[in-house]
């Protein structure tokens, strides 16, 4: 899959491990990717799906957690996350939101199997281990979109590794971690938040 990775992805990785921040840039990374993969779907259906997308992208943020504490890179574990999204457009046959196309989908499962199997993620249960307690909410799918898949958003051809864009580049496999990453450029995070987090 082709993903972008530039400061802000980093700052978010660190922030996410913060006490009080972490919180903080977990819901504005759920507010983010809703508002991003709504804004690919028809208009008629957002509202409907807008529920479902928050609880499914909170319980990401522990499955890319996850990811990073078994060594996966950040562009690796965010890769995971956004395979796993995928697999969920799929099942609901929201195919104008996904990223790659479905032909696709056994591609991106196999390449991170291991990790998946772990956490029991297949593509028929994109969540697995990390599906919340209380589940996630319901919204209405439409599976006759996928008997003519159509993929305005989709870029086919990155199966095989994680591509990132870097905005000038793009690159196999994902770019070095800066030295020296500051949290406050991960969003909604304030310099007060980070000296309170170190107090915390």
């Amino acid at each position: 899959m082709k993903i972008s990775q530039n400061v802000r992805h980093f700052a978010s990785r660190k922030a996410l491990t913060l006490p009080v921040v972490g919180s903080l840039v977990n819901d504005k990374l759920v507010n983010l990717h809703t508002r991003v993969f709504l804004e690919k779907a028809d208009a008629g259906a957002r509202e409907a799906r807008r529920d479902h997308l928050d609880d499914f992208f909170d319980a990401t943020m522990d499955t890319y957690l996850a990811g990073l504490q078994e060594g996966f890179t950040e562009a690796e574990a965010r890769e995971i996350t956004h395979i796993q999204a995928n697999f969920d457009f799929y099942n609901h046959g929201w195919v104008e939101m996904m990223e790659f196309p479905a032909d696709e989908l056994e591609e991106h499962y196999e390449r991170y199997v291991d990790f998946f199997e772990r956490h029991g993620i297949t593509i028929d249960d994109p969540l697995g281990d990390f599906r919340p307690a209380d589940g996630v909410a319901d919204a209405p799918s439409t599976p006759e979109k996928l008997d003519d898949p159509e993929h305005p958003h989709a870029e086919g051809g990155f199966a095989d590794d994680v591509y990132v864009d870097t905005g000038e580049d793009v690159v196999a496999g994902g770019v070095d971690e800066p030295d020296d990453v500051d949290p406050t450029e991960a969003p909604g995070v304030s310099p007060d938040d980070v000296r309170e987090s170190e107090g915390a």
